[in-house]
């Protein structure tokens, strides 16, 4: 197991590598540039030309890309443009609020989506298993920022249930810190649930029609033994798979919600950095996101092996 995640594991440093390269580029062929945004109004010819050549600017692409990646080696990802600060502390610093939205989120799409997925499988076609895929579906089509607006104005605003805006970090307390994160978690869940129920309803039928299913239940197990113990574990790899595409979904939806719920994470970090031209923070922003995704699909590959023995080899 360990040499098969080790394989996968270096198949993603390119991924590491190609994403920051391509954010480059399009970074050099978009329009604007930061030295407007970083001398103010009606700047000089002469204080442009400094800032670019104190930030580099002039370099080439590749240059500045080479720059950049030995600079992360050495654990150093830049200064942002606008702030002076490190961003490695600007990205430690949000991070927290981020990751935790996202865990809340796919814990709750976990849940949720099993349970639903599990009842609608039990009996195919009937009233419970249609009313699943037919909320499931409308699910799908619901934008989570207009979900998450709905949800503000019923729990939040109409009924002052749960707060409106804003994020506790948990070393204030578990109440707190899940009392802000249960309107924006549930709005960014709204879509890994609705797609694991489905996913996990279709797998989950198939397999309970499959011959070593039917002889199970001959032999007398329980239905409950059947389920979880047979049916489930190998039902569950597609579900696997659809959950870590989802995962890079819930950290680009985390961008909207953060800014709805005025929450300070890496979202509105990105979106700062992306309106003033900040190439460092943006830069650390990606190469975050980057990481977290190949980690999750590293889990994803190694899950795998655990689900099905015959992967390992």
């Amino acid at each position: 197991m360990l040499r098969y995640g080790g394989r996968r594991l270096l198949a993603a440093v390119p991924l590491l590598l190609i994403v920051p390269f391509l954010i480059f580029v399009l970074i050099d062929l978009a329009p604007g540039d930061p030295a407007v945004v970083l001398a103010g109004e009606n700047p000089t010819p002469e204080r442009l030309a400094a800032i670019r050549e104190n930030l580099r600017l002039d370099d080439n692409v590749f240059v500045r890309y080479v720059d950049w990646v030995g600079g992360v080696l050495h654990g150093d990802l830049g200064m942002s443009f606008l702030s002076n600060q490190s961003v490695t502390e600007l990205i430690s610093r949000r991070m927290a609020t981020t990751m935790s939205l996202v865990l809340f989120a796919m814990v709750i799409a976990v849940l949720v989506g099993g349970l639903l997925g599990v009842v609608a499988a039990i009996r195919p076609g009937g009233v419970i298993d249609r009313a699943v895929n037919v909320v499931a579906s409308i699910a799908i089509a619901i934008p989570a920022f207009w979900f998450g607006l709905v949800l503000v104005s019923l729990f939040a605003v109409s009924n002052q249930i749960f707060p409106a805006f804003g994020y506790v970090p948990l070393s204030e307390g578990v109440v707190p810190w899940l009392q802000h994160l249960v309107l924006p978690g549930i709005a960014l869940a709204l879509l890994p649930a609705a797609e694991v129920t489905l996913q996990l309803r279709s797998a989950l039928g198939k397999v309970l029609e499959s011959d070593y299913i039917l002889n199970a239940e001959a032999r007398g197990l329980s239905k409950s033994s059947v389920m979880f113990k047979h049916a489930l574990k190998n039902a569950c790899i597609p579900v696997v798979t659809v959950l870590g595409f989802r995962v890079s979904e819930v950290l680009g939806g985390a961008v909207t919600i953060e800014i709805i719920y005025g929450m300070p994470g890496l979202g509105s970090l990105a979106v700062d950095s992306v309106q003033n031209h900040d190439i460092p923070v943006l830069l650390g922003f990606v190469l975050f996101t980057t990481i977290v995704v190949v980690l999750v699909n590293l889990l994803v590959d190694i899950s795998y092996g655990y689900f099905n023995p015959k992967v390992r080899s």
